[in-house]
């Protein structure tokens, strides 16, 4: 599968939990334990016909992921809080690709301003967590 979506992660459906519009789904990253929360329509359920076990593809794009290096003394509302260690930062004209190793072992690029990057004074070594919206998380299927 080709994608533009820098991020993207295989893993089964853990659960579904249904709601007026919108359903949430948990998905653990293959071979990892890492769990990632995306919330989409019933429909889209419906289509994709996703149930517990199912396998599935969450597409996240770099644009999307937030970087933070403490976290102490403030709780956020994004579901998916996941930890890790900057393996790279590459600074462009304007912004910066950073890439970090989730606990889990999975590789997760962000993209974020150089100046934040800067500000955030992010180097290979660092301990980050990366906050994602799970109406960010795009979920597919092999068909």
């Amino acid at each position: 599968m080709k994608t533009s979506a820098r991020n993207h992660f295989s893993g089964k459906v853990l659960s579904v939990r249904h709601g007026a519009v919108n359903d949430e789904i948990e998905v653990m990253l293959e071979d990892s334990g890492t769990r990632i929360t995306a919330v989409i329509t019933g429909a889209s359920v419906k289509n994709l016909g996703l149930e517990v076990g199912k396998d599935v593809i969450a597409l996240i794009k770099a644009s999307w992921v937030i970087l933070l290096t403490d976290m102490s003394g403030v709780k956020f509302s994004a579901r998916n809080q996941l930890a890790g260690t900057v393996l790279s930062v590459e600074n462009g004209a304007v912004n910066s690709e950073v890439r970090v190793r989730l606990e889990g072992g999975e590789a997760l690029a962000a993209i974020i301003t150089k100046e934040s990057a800067k500000d955030l004074g992010l180097k290979a070594g660092d301990k980050v967590t990366a906050l994602i919206k799970a109406s960010h998380v795009i979920l597919g299927v092999k068909a």
